[in-house]
């Protein structure tokens, strides 16, 4: 079973939402490579699983601000990591997600 396969099985639950954070830059634009501890944190993801979205006080879904595919700005910590077949995804309330890049 592929990790796309795997990944389908992962499904955030109410108001959580799956990102995929964007690697950190390993090298300059001249060709040197940069250490891994002193590469940045990549504070952008791109979401790839949304839940149904939180519940109201009638037990209604109120939907989640963010579709699968967004591009996201993520707050410098918080998450939760989940590995899938050796690549890591986190895990975030949809009301901690900073902000949603627009194309």
């Amino acid at each position: 079973m592929s990790a796309v396969s795997k990944l389908k099985n992962v499904v955030p639950l109410l108001d959580r939402v799956l990102i995929q954070r964007v690697k950190a830059q390993e090298k300059t634009a001249s060709g040197i490579f940069i250490p891994e501890k002193a590469q940045e944190v990549s504070n952008t993801g791109v979401v790839v699983a949304v839940g149904k979205g939180a519940l109201d006080r009638d037990g209604k879904h109120i939907p989640t601000q963010v579709a699968t595919g967004d591009k996201v700005i993520l707050p410098s910590f918080g998450g939760s990591s989940v590995k899938v077949e050796g690549e890591e995804y986190f895990l975030y309330r949809d009301s901690e997600i900073l902000a949603k890049v627009q194309n």
